[in-house]
């Protein structure tokens, strides 16, 4: 871990000129927001689909699945893009980009069969 002092300017403080110094460590300073464990498997399928196949899924793979309908495909896939977690070109076909590293990316649990 390393650590990194940051200073701040606070014009409140006059003990110290106005100057806050704070050591952090660099994985505070670049931590990304948690996922929940659905966000987590979207990420992981878009992952493991795009290894396989060598393209990004189509919103219909995450649909078939995760067993959803379209809109909460498309819901999840534009609050991960929001988050920054991955990238897309609105209106175009497989353009879905992850933008975090492997090792950040949970493992893809299997999905139980649908009860007839």
């Amino acid at each position: 871990m390393v650590l990194r002092q940051v200073s701040r300017v606070d014009p409140n403080d006059n003990a110290k000129g106005g100057q806050i110094s704070v050591m952090t460590s660099e994985s505070v300073m670049r931590r990304r927001p948690k996922l929940t464990d659905l966000q987590g498997q979207y990420l992981a399928f878009i992952q493991a689909y795009t290894t396989l196949h060598g393209l990004a899924p189509a919103e219909a793979d995450m649909q078939r699945f995760f067993r959803v309908t379209p809109p909460t495909v498309h819901r999840m896939v534009l609050a991960l893009e929001q988050r920054g977690l991955l990238e897309r070109v609105p209106g175009q076909s497989r353009s879905i980009r992850l933008l975090l590293p492997s090792e950040e990316i949970p493992r893809l649990e299997r999905r139980e069969k649908a009860q007839p």
